[in-house]
């Protein structure tokens, strides 16, 4: 696990060899038939099989920021669910059905003195199976290395204007993890049900760039 303090550089390495690949007639690059090989490699020597790749692949088709919306909002409404979940993400997302094996998960809670926001530095790991297709610029070059680097200004660009007293935390996925973001709940939904505080959070709000929540 890797985290950037507020505007540090590191240097750092580590694997983002992928187990699941989406189906593919005929491998297009280098790197694809690799990702094909060791796909066939795993299988063969019973790692999982065809079959729960499919339906891994399947969760993660049908995934979207809704999930990771109604996780949220039961963190907010059960303090006991919170503590669990910001102590073992995987553990207690399963309580709600939901499942991200094999990789670990790890929640980081936006508060009145902390901002965080996930990146991939080395390609675009993501909480796919929570959250649904990552977006285009969460992928692209510019992004995973300037919010390393330079987490203000990118914050700034997506409308996130920070106090200078607010503590920014980057947070590197890897192949073996994955993160998402806890936002703050907003003042004056006391009171409001799980659903209807579930449809407050949006994608961008569980990747950390964005903060504030639009009372609807």
């Amino acid at each position: 696990m890797t985290n950037y303090e507020d505007d540090k550089d590191h240097d750092h390495e580590h694997d983002h060899s992928r187990t699941f690949q989406a189906d593919h007639a005929e491998p297009t690059s280098d790197g694809a038939r690799i990702g094909l090989a060791l796909r066939e490699l795993l299988i063969e020597a019973g790692h999982y099989t065809a079959e729960e790749e499919q339906t891994v692949i399947a969760a993660m088709q049908d995934a979207s920021p809704r999930d990771g919306g109604k996780i949220a909002a039961r963190a907010w409404v059960d303090s006991e669910y919170k503590k669990r979940l910001l102590d073992n993400g995987a553990a207690a997302i399963r309580e709600l059905g939901y499942e991200i094996e094999p990789y670990e998960f790890t929640v980081m809670e936006n508060d009145a003195s902390t901002h965080n926001v996930i990146v991939c530095t080395l390609c675009s790991c993501y909480p796919r199976s929570l959250l649904g297709m990552s977006p285009a610029w969460y992928k692209s070059a510019t992004y995973r290395a300037r919010v390393v680097r330079e987490p203000r200004s990118v914050l700034t660009e997506f409308g996130v204007n920070l106090a200078d007293d607010i503590d920014v935390r980057v947070h590197d996925s890897t192949a073996e993890l994955r993160y998402m973001v806890l936002p703050e709940r907003p003042v004056g939904t006391e009171g409001w049900s799980e659903a209807k505080l579930a449809a407050l959070i949006t994608r961008d709000s569980l990747i950390g760039t964005q903060r504030d929540l639009v009372l609807s």
